[in-house]
């Protein structure tokens, strides 16, 4: 199960990165990560921006699995043309709205130096034809590579859209790329609060499901009088708060414990 939790923030020109760099920032994340847990299995996941010979190289050579996308071209095309032709064939004679098929081979393109494991996923539906490609290093069947840990990464992407659009961290407008990459950290700790906050929300709970910006209006952003004690801290609600109970239980939940 994915926690959410960011592992690096890094402020960068807004330009497709370079080989040598994302081998650079996948290096330190890695050696950071196996200064804590040195026998844990590292797998790596990317868009196409990743899926780089540098990138891929580098994670070989240390032991690290990778699953990155990869644009398509005449060649994979070509090399998929008998699986993709025969679902075409399939969907038609069933007459179905779509249908999914998956294919691999071993793949080198120029700037490659080896031959590596390629998935295609392919699609054939009323709207036309679909493919789509990764390349891996680990085994197992094509569709759990393809739908179940690829695709996941949609979610990290809709955690990054919190994360850039809800907490506004891409308001970095100093002069200073110093300053900017302070703010972005700054901005990395209030979405580690809010993470945290609706992880502590119970599943059955309204607010189970709320994005960022419903939590602070209902749970952060609210009326309340504090009474602080020598041992205690009270807090007195309205009686009409509607999540005065929810309030409670998150004090509860996300108290620290005591010595």
């Amino acid at each position: 199960m994915e926690s959410g939790k960011p592992v690096a923030v890094l402020l960068r020109p807004g330009k497709t990165p370079s080989g040598p760099e994302v081998r650079t920032v996948i290096k330190h994340l890695v050696h950071r990560i196996r200064r804590h847990w040195p026998h844990t299995r590292i797998v790596l996941r990317g868009d196409a921006h990743y899926g780089c010979p540098q990138a891929m190289a580098w994670c070989e050579d240390n032991g690290v699995d990778y699953i990155f996308g990869l644009a398509g071209n005449r060649v994979l095309h070509a090399l998929a043309y008998e699986v993709a032709d025969d679902l075409k064939v399939r969907r038609a004679k069933a007459d179905a709205d779509r249908m999914r098929s998956f294919a691999d081979f071993a793949y080198a393109a120029g700037s490659w130096g080896c031959e590596r494991r390629v998935v295609a996923r392919l699609e054939a539906s009323t709207r036309g034809f679909d493919a789509r490609y990764i390349v891996t290093s680990p085994g197992g069947e094509l569709r759990h590579l393809y739908e179940d840990i690829y695709c996941a990464r949609g979610q990290a992407e809709n955690l990054v859209t919190m994360h850039k659009g809800q907490l506004a961290s891409d308001r970095t407008s100093c002069q200073s790329p110093i300053a900017n990459q302070l703010r972005l950290v700054l901005h990395t700790a209030a979405y580690w609060m809010m993470l945290t906050l609706h992880d502590a929300i119970p599943r059955a709970a309204p607010l189970a499901r709320a994005e960022f910006p419903t939590l602070r209006l209902r749970l952060l952003k609210i009326g309340a009088r504090v009474i602080e004690k020598a041992t205690r801290v009270r807090i007195h609600f309205t009686s009409a708060c509607p999540d005065a109970a929810l309030f409670r239980l998150l004090a509860v939940r996300l108290a620290a414990a005591g010595p």
